[in-house]
């Protein structure tokens, strides 16, 4: 009898014992701290819907903008589609005269934001200085009628949210994905040096695409640059705090004038807006690492961009890897607001200093204009850029064209002479009744 209350005793003993186990792990699986993700939950910080708009929200901030100062800015939605994925971007362009956007001896300034996905605060700035252009918002510090003057000499087209597919990923809950809606980075499909991969590429964070301009997204950018023609490129992007000029794919930067234009402008915003702590110099060169296939070396190489810049505004290096919403964006109020009061302000001091160049690059349009012969990829969406790439040669418009009448000519002499000896054989056969060894035989 004592032997079986004992073995009762250990076989309710274990029974409690696993029933704790069960209810300790169903405590963690459904509190979130499972053995897996426990270390993910602890440093994971969810969007701040108090501070960013959703991209939809954003948009129509932009284009309510828009109607509500018709004088000043206008919006355009830019779609197209690719093997049945479809994008669309959102262009508003900042003109004060009369004359219109359309003026070409104005500045001409391009500006993208939201290239990748989990950088909400780069949008957030487009919307708080196309807010300050229609004057709804102010600068401090800011003299109106100095200012006004200054942009009458402007135009100024803005793309908030350039990769809007893959900022609603984001938004869905995946706060670390920066690539567009199937998995390309965006600033890795350019032509200028693309699909080289370095020993530390990573497809989750640079896959180029299967071709230069094989994304809708770059396709519609490419366009907008080519036909607007600006004076001045900037892509925003959040992660550290930078001013970066070309080269992304080489560690060293341009040579001659322009190379000296444009370190003298990120010096003069680095000491007034970036209290000296930004990061300058290229992007190959300084960041630590070369990036293939960005659109600021295409802007600078095939656009001929006086100045094309990479800004890095925001970036906390104390947040953890898997923690991106906190990595790449404010998450409270003051340091919100002051990313979007510093880099306002630098934009607007580009705005300033930007058409004091003017004259000087006014000067080589016609030369300018003539360089602008560009890849023949330019015209059939990446296709012919994918085979030079592949045999590394670069041939321009003009150089492959004649190439390809060089070889068509040949083909067709060779074809001639080979008929005619063809119908040379076949007359002396008739005219001997001997066969001739034709000379294709031999």
């Amino acid at each position: 009898m004592r032997y079986h209350v004992k073995k009762a005793n250990i076989l309710c003993f274990l029974l409690t014992f696993m029933a704790s186990l069960l209810c300790f792990f169903l405590f963690f699986v459904f509190a979130g701290f499972s053995p897996a993700n426990a270390e993910f939950n602890s440093t994971f910080t969810p969007i701040n819907r108090d501070l960013y708009h959703s991209s939809t929200a954003l948009l129509e901030q932009i284009k309510a903008l828009a109607h509500r100062h018709p004088d000043k800015l206008t919006v355009e939605t830019i779609k197209t589609e690719n093997k049945g994925y479809r994008a669309e971007i959102t262009v508003a362009t900042f003109c004060s005269s009369s004359r219109g956007s359309d003026d070409r001896s104005k500045f001409r300034i391009l500006i993208s934001f939201g290239q990748h996905g989990r950088e909400l605060i780069t949008s957030e700035l487009a919307l708080r200085i196309l807010s300050i252009l229609s004057e709804e918002q102010f600068l401090p510090n800011t003299n109106p009628t100095s200012l006004n003057s200054t942009l009458d000499k402007l135009v100024i087209k803005v793309v908030p949210l350039e990769n809007l597919n893959g900022r609603k990923l984001v938004e869905g809950g995946d706060l670390c994905e920066r690539r567009n809606g199937r998995g390309v980075d965006l600033n890795r499909n350019w032509s200028v040096d693309w699909g080289k991969k370095e020993k530390d590429f990573d497809p989750n964070e640079e896959n180029p695409g299967i071709a230069p301009f094989s994304e809708p997204e770059t396709q519609i950018m490419r366009k907008l640059a080519l036909s607007f023609d600006p004076h001045i490129w900037v892509n925003v992007h959040s992660g550290m705090e930078a001013l970066f000029m070309p080269y992304d794919h080489r560690n060293t930067t341009p040579d001659g004038s322009p190379s000296q234009r444009m370190k003298t402008l990120l010096s003069e915003l680095n000491q007034v807006h970036c209290h000296k702590h930004c990061m300058i110099g290229s992007g190959g060169g300084s960041v630590g690492y070369l990036a293939h296939g960005t659109a600021t070396d295409y802007m600078y190489d095939i656009v001929k961009v006086p100045m094309a810049f990479t800004f890095e505004i925001y970036g906390d290096p104390t947040a953890s890897s898997k923690d991106c919403f906190k990595m790449f964006n404010p998450v409270d109020l003051a340091a919100f607001n002051r990313v979007l009061n510093d880099w306002s302000a630098a934009f607007f001091t580009i705005f300033k200093l930007g058409p004091l160049q003017l004259d000087e690059v006014g000067s080589k349009a016609s030369t300018a204009n003539l360089d602008k012969w560009v890849s023949i990829d330019e015209y059939l969406d990446g296709y012919l850029m994918e085979r030079r790439n592949r045999y590394g040669k670069k041939m321009e418009v003009l150089d492959l064209g004649m190439q390809e009448i060089r070889t068509y000519f040949r083909l067709f002499l060779l074809s001639s002479v080979l008929l005619f000896i063809m119908f040379c054989s076949r007359i002396s056969k008739g005219k001997s009744g001997r066969p001739i060894v034709s000379a294709i035989a031999l």
